[in-house]
């Protein structure tokens, strides 16, 4: 199945110059989100996964379902202020300003195997904080894999050191 022709592409969005890929008209395909689970899972199914992490909030449509495909557990990264227990923070920057991402303290046991799940692979910020939140808690990222990546903003060589993979890549 050609997943790009069930995304839809909205020029001009959130600001001109940008073409914005919604997912919202795949996911409510159910033979293509079907396909997408299933596709995303069997990059996973061989790598022993524990928990599956996606970053908020498009990551938690797209990790939760592929959890439990393949029988792990699922951990959402949240923005600030949306955790109500002990969590921990991690800042990093972007072109103006910064942001922050969170997780719960007690999300991800040491030595537990991670993979994060996101819709789609930018600039790689997102990710590599997820990342960074993961590690502190003494988790492996054995995995990071997306249903898009936008090869033309570099994520990837923010996310150097991670065996990372996309079902679909604009260049």
């Amino acid at each position: 199945m050609d997943l790009t022709k069930k995304i839809r592409e909205v020029e001009n969005f959130p600001k001109e110059g940008i073409n914005f890929k919604d997912i919202t008209t795949l996911l409510k395909d159910k033979e293509a989100f079907k396909y997408m689970v299933d596709q995303l899972a069997e990059q996973l199914f061989d790598l022993d996964i524990d928990i599956v992490v996606g970053p908020e909030s498009r990551g938690f449509l797209v990790g939760a379902p592929v959890a439990y495909k393949i029988g792990a557990g699922f951990v959402p990264v949240r923005k600030p202020g949306k955790l109500p227990a002990e969590f921990i923070r991690h800042e990093y920057e972007l072109e103006y300003g910064t942001d922050a991402l969170e997780i719960h303290k007690d999300a991800i046991q040491p030595g537990q195997r991670v993979a994060i799940l996101d819709d789609l692979l930018a600039t790689g910020g997102t990710m590599l904080a997820t990342a960074k939140l993961i590690e502190a808690l003494g988790g492996e990222v054995v995995s990071m894999n997306f249903l898009i990546e936008l090869a033309f903003l570099n994520g990837r060589d923010v996310l150097k050191n991670y065996n990372s993979k996309a079902l679909i890549t604009y260049e």
